[in-house]
């Protein structure tokens, strides 16, 4: 029986050169983020991700084009987190103001959830400080595809929530400072779990964390008036 060994040899060869694709961005983006671009050597993302250090070369044309790619991965997974919450950056159509107040509650569980409980936000966060520290082409990327867009939609439904407009100074400010709630629980991980006496935030302590949240997001729309007050998603 005559094979053809370079054939049936393919999928599998395509298939390790993505594993170690992604094995390099996931190093990339935690030891850029924990050490920084300048103080983080080829040699040592190759060794994280267990690759050749020529890999890195050959999969992004460099350490550069790594940063690039760790940028673009983080765009993609809160895009994808962000769009199950929120739809599309356009709204397909008008959303009446109980939706709209339901959706918000719903993003800002998910948010909550992803920011507090998932281990892998801890990376994609001190990624994004370090850039926010010392802009870079990275952070114009992770800027375009998430920052902006995400905020955007969420004026939008905090418009279509209040009456409010959504480019308005006050509903910009307001939704930084819904988000922001969320992220101190992150960057400030370790004095949080120190002062609450947890040894860990999962789970269970994020549910604590997103039931709080609700309630400041349920004041504000209450601050607005009593159609914006309505108890939304707890």
């Amino acid at each position: 029986m005559n094979r053809q060994p370079g054939i049936k040899r393919q999928p599998r060869e395509s298939t390790t050169a993505e594993q170690t694709r992604t094995a390099l961005v996931h190093a990339a983006l935690k030891l850029f983020g924990r050490q920084g671009f300048d103080g983080t050597s080829t040699r040592e993302i190759a060794a994280e991700a267990k690759a050749n250090i020529g890999s890195i070369a050959y999969h992004f044309g460099g350490k550069e084009g790594l940063r690039a790619a760790a940028a673009d991965f983080i765009v993609d997974t809160i895009q994808r987190i962000a769009g199950q919450a929120l739809g599309g950056a356009q709204a397909a159509a008008p959303l009446e103001p109980e939706a709209a107040r339901a959706q918000l509650f719903a993003a800002l569980e998910r948010m909550v959830g992803f920011v507090v409980a998932s281990p892998q936000a801890g990376e994609i966060v001190q990624f994004v400080l370090r850039e926010l520290s010392h802009p870079t082409a990275a952070l114009d990327r992770i800027y375009a595809g998430v920052f902006e867009p995400t905020h955007r939609r969420l004026c939008h439904i905090w418009e279509q929530a209040t009456g409010e407009p959504a480019e308005s100074e006050a509903t910009k400010l307001t939704v930084f400072t819904m988000i922001g709630q969320v992220i101190y629980f992150r960057i400030g991980r370790e004095a949080v779990m120190r002062r609450m006496g947890w040894r860990e935030i999962g789970n269970e302590e994020a549910a604590k964390v997103a039931a709080v949240a609700t309630d400041n997001l349920r004041a504000m729309l209450a601050a607005r008036g009593p159609a914006a007050g309505k108890k939304g998603k707890s």
